[in-house]
């Protein structure tokens, strides 16, 4: 015995399950509980003769269980009790029928724009609000433009003077010039 609690696994040859097996050990399962399924209100004495096969009678569990497997898809819609009594329906499931393209043209037609969300509402009025204030902008009808304006016309007014003046400044620079060398030509006696 190995000393300690824990068993040590290293060395040890590995084990793997055949497939054979874990299908024979499925069917066996399955076989049980369709087995139980059946069986659950019939009397005992009945339930003895349908017991399932052992490993022996593999050729016959092997038919049995293609034809229960068809019987068990039925069996599962025809449920015992309250249950097979009520019948389930989703509500919001929409059965879609065919419908014929000309129809379909009328519709589209004569059918109102789509109701937007909210948001999609807020979205295109923003949008609308924007265009509509560039437009007043570029036509200069805004508090801002008018401004803008103001300031431009202020610029280009000092921008003429200052141009005005550079000219001044150069005419007085050219008549100083001819001034003094006609006053040269003077002293030279010319």
């Amino acid at each position: 015995m190995p000393r300690g609690k824990w068993t040590n696994h290293k060395g040890r040859s590995r084990r793997f399950t055949n497939p054979e097996e874990l299908e024979e050990q499925r069917k066996r399962e399955e076989q049980e509980r369709r087995w139980k399924k059946n069986n659950r209100g019939d009397d005992e004495s009945s339930s003895e003769e349908e017991k399932p096969a052992t490993k022996g009678d593999k050729s016959n569990s092997e038919d049995e269980s293609e034809s229960e497997s068809e019987s068990e898809e039925e069996s599962d819609d025809n449920k015992k009790g309250v249950a097979g009594l009520i019948q389930i329906e989703n509500p919001n499931r929409r059965q879609l029928k065919a419908k014929k393209l000309a129809t379909l043209n009328e519709t589209l037609d004569t059918a109102e724009p789509a109701q937007l969300s909210r948001r999609e509402r807020e979205e295109v009025e923003r949008q609308r609000k924007k265009l509509h204030y560039q437009k007043l902008q570029a036509e200069g009808k805004t508090d801002e433009a008018r401004a803008d304006l103001a300031r431009l016309a202020i610029i280009k007014q000092q921008r003429a003077e200052a141009a005005k003046k550079r000219e001044d400044e150069k005419k007085e620079k050219e008549m100083a010039k001819i001034q003094k060398s006609a006053e040269m030509q003077k002293a030279l006696g010319k």
